[in-house]
């Protein structure tokens, strides 16, 4: 920090003592000033002699009432105003007891609005030089008549001006912390988008394939003495099934790296040309599933897509979980105008746990997340999402996405 800065930050700690040197070196330039005589035989000379009395005392109230400026501008400026006035009536008009009303006015002009500078700016000049003009010794188109109208009204424009910057200064500081905050809100928002996106699809990475997991170790333990080779063939089913669960939890995890890191994933995320893929591991749980298309080959934005295979991926996990054994799932992809529809459908009549199928949609307490982020998926994609137990048993997930996302229309422009 250099000196001046130093020396600046110190004033505006006490502002005080800086109006007292400034009241001090007003006193000093009029006291300089009453000794010029712009009248003299050789134009303007220097006297060495005292000012008269009264101009001394007047100079010293005018200039002590400075002191107080910051404090209470206009009656600093009605008590220096005062006084003009008194030495424009009695004393020696050599005396610049104006000096310290056009201090105060400026004081005045750069507290308060321009409405009020031009009322006080205006009612000041027409007071102390009419005045001047009027009652004072000097004829009225003398000099320092006029020199007072003129003082006055730069005193009164300068504060203006300086008001004016403080407050455009003072507002372009506001906005730039205005922006700041707005950007840290966005960030934060964000982040928060990005922590339920990730937390979305590690639920359904995770109750998918554990779930699968679960179901074929059940039967490994079951047939483990009297078939060991259907149980080889469920321990198969759950080493495909863990391998799987872990390579998408490798990629979804691998999200959270750096853009630069070497160890990003490059596997694309999983959509719709995995369906059969994705069915064909329920029906090696046991699950009997149906997949029917009629989306005519139409190509999806990656988040569309991606949330279509996780609505087909949660819904057919709560139906392997909790629609029974006997269960049986039908999906189907159509395309319908500008809109993708997705519907799973199930005949088993399973409890109501974790918000499954085959009974109510689990809003209750003992609702799990896989709805929940269904919705949440299908609202971030402004589509809608309807569940619910069907007419004569069974559950119902349908969900309509849009073809193109905002994102992707802006980059087709």
């Amino acid at each position: 920090m250099s000196t001046l800065t130093r020396a600046r930050c110190r004033l505006r700690a006490h502002p005080f003592a800086l109006d007292a040197a400034l009241a001090a070196g007003v006193l000093v330039c009029m006291l300089a000033g009453s000794f010029v005589d712009p009248h003299g035989p050789d134009g303007i000379t220097w006297e060495l002699r005292a000012p008269d009395p009264l101009s001394l005392v007047l100079m010293t109230l005018g200039a002590a009432a400075l002191a107080f400026r910051r404090r209470a501008p206009r009656r600093v400026l009605a008590l220096a105003g005062g006084a003009c006035v008194v030495e424009s009536v009695t004393g020696d008009p050599r005396a610049p007891v104006a000096m310290c009303a056009v201090v105060a006015l400026y004081t005045v002009a750069s507290t308060t609005d321009r409405p009020t500078t031009w009322r006080i700016g205006l009612l000041t000049t027409t007071v102390l030089t009419g005045t001047a003009m009027i009652a004072g010794p000097l004829p009225w188109y003398a000099q320092e008549n006029l020199a007072i109208f003129a003082w006055t009204g730069i005193g009164a424009t300068a504060g203006d001006a300086v008001r004016s910057r403080r407050a455009f200064v003072r507002a372009i500081r506001e906005r730039a912390e205005r922006a700041e905050r707005t950007r840290e809100e966005e960030a934060r928002r964000r982040v928060a988008e990005e922590r339920l996106r990730i937390a979305r699809d590690l639920h359904d990475v995770v109750a998918h394939h554990i779930a699968l997991i679960n179901v074929q170790a059940g039967v490994a333990a079951h047939v483990m003495d009297r078939r060991p080779d259907q149980a080889k063939e469920a321990l198969a089913h759950v080493r495909e099934a863990s391998r799987s669960a872990l390579g998408e939890l490798r990629a979804t995890v691998g999200l959270l790296r750096q853009s630069g890191d070497p160890e990003a994933p490059t596997e694309p995320a999983p959509g719709l040309d995995r369906l059969d893929e994705l069915a064909g591991t329920f029906r090696s749980a046991g699950l009997r599933v149906e997949v029917a298309r009629a989306d005519q080959g139409t190509v999806l934005p990656a988040a569309v897509d991606l949330a279509a295979y996780r609505i087909v991926q949660e819904a057919l996990t709560n139906v392997r979980k909790h629609a029974g054994d006997a269960a049986k799932a039908e999906v189907s992809v159509v395309r319908v105008g500008p809109h993708i529809e997705i519907t799973v459908l199930d005949d088993g009549t399973g409890d109501d746990q974790d918000g499954a199928p085959g009974g109510g949609p689990g809003d209750g307490p003992g609702g799990g997340h896989g709805l929940l982020g269904m919705r949440e998926r299908v609202a971030a994609l402004r589509g809608t999402l309807t569940t619910g137990p069907r007419y004569g048993g069974g559950f119902r997930v349908h969900a309509i996405l849009p073809v193109e996302t905002r994102t992707s229309a802006q980059d087709g422009l």
